[in-house]
């Protein structure tokens, strides 16, 4: 029905129980009590009876009214109600995309200062990241990504100095690489992964790394100082960490089949289930305390000591075992 004929139906059924209610009040008592009620020379009794009749027929009208009102009023409230969460959400919404637009003009200046050949300005980009990756969660996956191909493309510099003949820019400094990785060290979710492979990331001296679940094949960790840093489940399949120091590592999980671990420091690491087959540990310091805890075969070279330890020799017969039974239980 069309809001206009709604009104003027509204009009008449208000006028019709306006004169049905004017009409109650005149002649209500005679209507239903007529049989008792005088029409003239009326007595007190009768006067009690009507007087009470139109008592009564007031009251419910006002009753009828004030029901009016509370029902209007509440209308009007949840009209009023349903304009403020309206106008909210669509100030929310506002908020929203004023700070996606934020976030964006951040993302885009960051991006510019990163692909900057200065220092300065590169870890000015790379910190600018570090602080869309912490404050958007839409945008974190992203600012991870970016900055792993920023670490994982940094062409290889020759030992004059000069980056190869196939690279067109200068190498990143090595303390912008060591900062872009310090704050994927810091991401949000230390579960998840990036990939870092082919990435050269030689002679970086960093604390506490979170390095968890990050693909590295083929990267070149040589000299690399890492206290404690953490590599469990990480895959380092053909890696090179020659010379590195990872004092305290957690390598749990960590897959080093095939790795270049030679004189590498690896006192007070935890190697539980450690992929260490046909990796190169030559001349590499080890507690055998946690070696016996990793996966080792007859091809994993090992300095001469631990080679000829008797709990060494057990747990390399234990692991081929349990290659040729992959159904046996540990």
């Amino acid at each position: 029905m069309q809001p206009k004929a709604k009104y003027t139906l509204y009009v008449l059924a208000s006028a019709a129980a306006v004169i049905v209610y004017a009409a109650l009040l005149w002649r209500g008592p005679w209507w239903i009590d007529g049989a008792h009620l005088r029409t003239s020379n009326l007595e007190p009794a009768d006067g009690v009876v009507i007087t009470g009749f139109r008592t009564t027929l007031v009251a419910l009208g006002a009753g009828a009214i004030a029901t009016m009102g509370l029902y209007y009023t509440h209308r009007a409230h949840q009209q009023t109600r349903q304009l403020f969460d309206h106008t909210r959400s669509k100030d929310r919404e506002q908020v929203d995309l004023m700070r996606e637009g934020q976030v964006t003009e951040r993302y885009v200046e960051a991006i510019k200062l990163l692909s900057s050949e200065n220092l300065t300005q590169q870890l000015g980009g790379i910190y600018a990241l570090e602080r869309i990756m912490q404050d958007s969660e839409k945008d974190r996956r992203t600012v991870i990504e970016v900055l792993a191909a920023f670490i994982r493309e940094a062409p290889k510099v020759s030992e004059s100095g000069e980056t190869d003949g196939s690279q067109a820019k200068a190498r990143p400094n090595l303390a912008a690489i060591q900062a872009a990785l310090v704050v994927l060290s810091k991401r949000p979710d230390p579960e998840s992964g990036f990939t870092l492979e082919n990435s050269d990331l030689d002679n970086l001296n960093a604390v506490h790394l979170n390095l968890r679940n990050v693909y590295l094949r083929y990267a070149s960790l040589n000299n690399l100082s890492a206290y404690e840093v953490d590599l469990r489940g990480a895959f380092l399949r053909h890696a090179s960490l020659s010379g590195a120091n990872l004092e305290g590592a957690n390598l749990d999980g960590t897959y080093l089949r095939y790795a270049d671990l030679t004189h590498t420091y690896l006192r007070r690491a935890s190697m539980t289930d450690a992929e260490l087959q046909g990796a190169d540990l030559t001349d590499s310091e080890l507690d055998v305390e946690s070696l016996v805890k990793a996966k080792l075969t007859s091809t994993t070279l090992l300095p001469p000591d631990l080679q000829s330890d008797e709990r060494v020799r057990f747990r390399i017969q234990e692991c081929e075992k349990e290659q040729h039974n992959p159904d046996r239980s540990s």
